[in-house]
């Protein structure tokens, strides 16, 4: 990805305004039991094929909820509870979330000190921009962007998404940004990445 271009999309990222009203998290706290099965009562799953909502920015799970409704996003379990949510729904469930701490994790020792690199400084050789470039130093993300937070997430969610991204299997987000920034990472880059992300908090 040329500089230039992910830079403009950065921007733009970042201008885009917040398309959904604030939510109910009173009211989403009910909403999301249906949730617990997989993301846990608190929104910290414990099976790491699952990811950690807790603390998660409410624009961004609003927007996958819509996607995976849409189809956009493609998950058969995920599209059928998404299916009946109204953007109210969505909303409060987003809210709740939003308020839950989000548990840490731990980073592989073997692969931190590559992990660090990537998300950190990039791979100029490769053009493979910095992890922090939008998700910031501590993987707090950006609420008003969309960007989520990536801060203790599970590795193997995250190493999912990078590949799904990678081999175009996942195509919800912006300008492409992701799929065009997975597409040049290699297997060890993104399982380093991923653990560095486990542990990031």
């Amino acid at each position: 990805m040329k500089t230039g271009t992910f830079i403009a999309i950065i921007g733009f990222t970042l201008a885009a305004g917040n398309a959904h009203a604030t939510g109910d998290s009173a009211a989403g706290q009910a909403k999301a039991a249906a949730c617990a099965a997989c993301h846990g009562t608190d929104g910290n799953s414990a099976n790491p094929e699952w990811p950690k909502l807790a603390g998660q920015h409410p624009k961004y799970v609003e927007k996958q909820l819509n996607d995976f409704r849409a189809g956009r996003r493609v998950n058969a379990m995920m599209s059928g509870m998404a299916g009946p949510l109204s953007e109210t729904d969505m909303a409060d469930i987003a809210a709740y979330y939003a308020t839950r701490k989000r548990s840490g994790g731990f980073a592989s020792e073997a692969r931190v000190d590559l992990g660090k690199t990537i998300y950190k400084g990039g791979n100029a050789r490769s053009g493979v921009p910095a992890c922090m470039a939008c998700h910031g130093p501590t993987g707090t993300g950006d609420p008003l962007g969309g960007i989520p937070a990536l801060s203790g997430q599970h590795a193997k969610y995250v190493a999912t998404q990078l590949y799904a991204f990678r081999e175009g299997q996942r195509r919800n987000d912006l300008k492409a940004m992701m799929r065009d920034v997975a597409r040049w990472m290699t297997k060890d880059e993104i399982e380093a990445v991923s653990e560095y992300i486990a542990g990031l908090h």
